[in-house]
């Protein structure tokens, strides 16, 4: 097996091997393990939880970079760490250091979106390295599809609430402040983050790959593992894999580029065809996911009123009992740049409150009959 082959060839005399398919590996978020070098990570918020009894333990990931500078993150026993990735070749991350051996708990996680994707190789560690068995898998299940502000885009930057962005390069960017991934937490839930920075609903608008000569939309990525065309091949997703009990929609604020028609004329034809491909996404999830809620968000980032007036409207044209529009407080008009950690804080406060009240039983899981 080739992950195999590159542990060996990362690894010093005596070192433990763990493959990244170890059933004592614990998983989450959209990840492809068909590919015999290891699990391939694209999504900000994918991640790995451990929990193993021993002195050391490293990460073997090769990065596949876009732009910006790459990095994972992980939490040890608590405590936060950030390692930058090379933009070439494989690195190894050391997640953790010890003088005596002991029991540890860690979560790697991925910080970005498709900005780079990553192959998780396996890990290696001391020669008393041994995993012990994983937590009980969360049964509630919450799948995200939304931009930047999903993805925790500059979420760090926490010195610049409420302004525009800072100069960066990708370092302030971390999708485990972004609201997406703090409400799965409040919640007690996984999550899967389909986020891209830049990605509007339709292809053709917004920001993401726009440089390329043809921007790409949510109607595109979201049913794919891998999407990016300059990175690995495009991939579809078997989303009997997964089955969310609550989908959040989080789409309408990067469709005003280049042209913000809405704003311009609510009933112009451009208007009415975002609506009815609005409506049209929606179905299409509702298909994959017939007992889901589906909540239907913008955010506080600044943004013209007819894209939510939009929102409700084709909610109501629904008229699906598992449709929602959320509002949040300050929505449209909280901040100048991307949402930071303080205030995606509040937008999941707000939005966690708001599952929590369309009761617990949500949650039940009608497969399990």
């Amino acid at each position: 097996m080739q992950a195999q082959k590159i542990l060996n060839n990362f690894s010093c005399e005596g070192e433990t091997l763990v493959s990244p398919f170890d059933y004592k590996l614990q998983y989450e978020g959209r990840i492809d393990f068909e590919r015999e070098y290891g699990a391939v990570w694209v999504f900000p918020a994918t991640c790995v939880r451990i929990r193993f009894f021993g002195k050391c333990l490293k990460a073997v990931v090769t990065n596949i970079h876009a732009y910006w500078e790459n990095s994972l993150g992980w939490i040890l026993d608590g405590t936060e760490f950030k390692g930058i990735l090379s933009q070439e070749g494989i690195t190894v991350l050391t997640l953790a250091a010890f003088a005596e051996a002991g029991e540890h708990e860690l979560c790697l996680f991925k910080r970005q979106d498709s900005c780079h994707e990553v192959i998780v190789h396996g890990f290696l560690g001391d020669k008393d390295l041994e995993l012990l068995t994983p937590p009980e898998q969360r049964n509630r299940r919450i799948e995200v599809y939304g931009d930047s502000i999903s993805a925790g885009e500059v979420s760090e930057a926490v010195e610049c609430c409420g302004l525009p962005d800072p100069e960066h390069n990708g370092e302030y960017s971390n999708s485990y402040y972004s609201y997406a991934w703090l409400t799965a937490r409040k919640l007690g839930a996984q999550l899967h983050d389909v986020a891209q920075g830049g990605a509007a609903l339709m292809d053709d608008t917004g920001w993401f790959l726009e440089e390329g000569g043809s921007a790409v939309g949510m109607e595109t990525i979201y049913d794919k593992i891998t999407y990016h065309p300059e990175l690995l091949p495009v991939k579809n997703w078997d989303f009997k894999r997964y089955t969310p009990q609550v989908v959040i929609v989080a789409i309408g604020q990067n469709d005003n580029h280049p042209i913000d028609y809405m704003a311009e004329d609510y009933n112009c034809e451009r208007a009415v065809k975002w609506r009815n491909a609005y409506g049209k996404f929606l179905q299409t999830l509702r298909g994959r996911y017939p007992e889901a809620h589906i909540i239907c968000v913008t955010s506080i980032l600044e943004h013209h009123k007819n894209w939510d007036l939009s929102i409700d409207q084709v909610c109501r044209e629904l008229q699906d009992a598992r449709v929602h529009h959320f509002v949040y407080s300050k929505n449209g008009m909280g901040t100048k740049g991307h949402v930071r950690r303080p205030e995606a804080e509040q937008m999941a406060e707000e939005l966690s409150g708001f599952i929590e009240s369309l009761g617990e039983e949500i949650w039940y899981d009608k497969t399990s009959e």
